[in-house]
């Protein structure tokens, strides 16, 4: 079967950019190129995540520097009427050929508080509920309007003059934009299988991340429902195994130890501390105990499975499990094998990114991309795909 393969744009970027000196100063001709290389090297999409800059602005900015890189933007229900967010995405799918992706993301307390959205954690599920059905049904064109329990629009008068929903074009996608998101507690899964159409996960291993897909998978199923299924990763791949683990080493001795240090203190239990937890996972309780000592694991002591690594990335530094951070870390051919080893446990798309960006983008499409099955959502030989014919720095 056929995997997407999607790599990360995001403006934070450098060798290694979870510390101040590993960082570029960038800007947006520099997420400008990121976006062409990505589109040239014929990645399926990019995924804009959460940041201080409004995704969906910069994902219509980069409209005209490409051709086939769909973009998949985090969008948090309430942040828009979902009248207005239609009239967005009906637009953006007009002038970009049908290229928007939604990420559903349901955030937090705090954060969806600032944004004016004040419903409980539970709550906010049924919220976003609605909120993408009736986003879903003007997006189709329908005029008459929604009355939920948290949204309502007026039906829409035929023919109005100066109308803020006039002028409507018909939708490109049918049967409407794909939405992607996550959910992991009762009420995040049972939100995710009756909304997305890709159900995302942070990486584990293969067989555990498998065992999360199959659950979800039996919940849609009880409601009529299939779902596809993502993963986030980043990536060291190299021309053999050795240069890839020489480089991951190289990434943890460019970490401080306050980095790590901090990094454990967020996935610690409420009232835990580096020095009172204990893990029942003799490989995590050895890692603790040489920060304990004032030193840095080794990089292998953070590989968790075949390839599969928790070292420090721009999303986290899990040593206490896998999650945002988790890498694939190898050779072409044992990343190629790892990935298949993944879709045999029923994941179809990669979220992939690998630091600096655009560098890493050229490396995994020279080495890792010819090595997969891919569905680029266009047809192969129109592709034309660049190839970096020299060695990134």
């Amino acid at each position: 079967m056929a995997v997407k393969i999607l790599w990360y744009l995001t403006t934070p970027d450098g060798p290694y950019p979870w510390e101040p000196e590993g960082r570029w100063n960038t800007d947006f001709e520099h997420l400008k190129q990121l976006a062409v290389a990505s589109d040239r090297l014929g990645y399926y999409g990019s995924l804009l995540g959460s940041s201080p800059n409004e995704s969906l602005a910069v994902a219509a900015s980069l409209i005209d520097a490409t051709k086939r890189l769909r973009f998949l933007v985090a969008q948090h229900p309430g942040e828009l009427s979902p009248a207005v967010l239609a009239k967005w995405a009906l637009t953006f799918d007009q002038f970009s050929n049908g290229r928007l992706l939604f990420n559903v993301v349901n955030g937090n307390d705090a954060g969806l508080a600032t944004l004016g959205v004040h419903y409980p954690h539970d709550e906010r599920y049924d919220f976003s509920l609605e909120y993408w059905k009736a986003f879903k049904s003007i997006y189709a064109g329908e005029t008459d309007g929604f009355d939920g329990n948290y949204v309502k629009l007026a039906p829409r008068p035929a023919g109005a003059a100066g109308h803020p929903l006039g002028g409507w074009h018909a939708p490109l996608q049918k049967p409407g934009i794909p939405l992607w998101g996550a959910g992991t507690s009762g009420p995040g899964v049972a939100h995710s299988v009756q909304l997305l159409d890709v159900y995302l996960s942070f990486a584990n291993t293969p067989p555990k991340l498998g065992e999360k897909f199959r659950r979800v998978a039996a919940e849609a199923a009880k409601i009529g429902r299939e779902l596809t299924f993502g993963t986030r990763l980043q990536i060291i791949v190299r021309e053999t195994e050795e240069e890839a683990w020489a480089h991951a080493e190289k990434l943890l001795q460019r970490t401080s130890l306050q980095t790590a240090l901090n990094a454990v203190q967020r996935q610690l239990p409420p009232g835990e501390t580096l020095q009172t937890f204990h893990s029942e996972d003799p490989q995590i309780q050895r890692n603790i105990e040489t920060l304990r000592s004032g030193k840095l694991p080794k990089a292998r002591d953070l590989e968790i499975y075949p390839n599969v690594w928790v070292g420090p990335s721009l999303f986290g530094f899990n040593i206490l499990g896998p999650a945002a951070g988790t890498y694939l870390v190898g050779s072409a051919e044992q990343v190629a094998e790892r990935i298949r080893e993944y879709e045999s446990q029923g994941t179809s798309a990669f979220i992939l990114s690998g630091f600096p960006l655009i560098d890493e983008a050229h490396r995994v499409a020279d080495l890792l991309l010819p090595l997969l099955e891919l569905d680029h959502g266009f047809e192969v030989p129109s592709l034309g795909v660049a190839r970096r014919t020299t060695e990134p720095a």
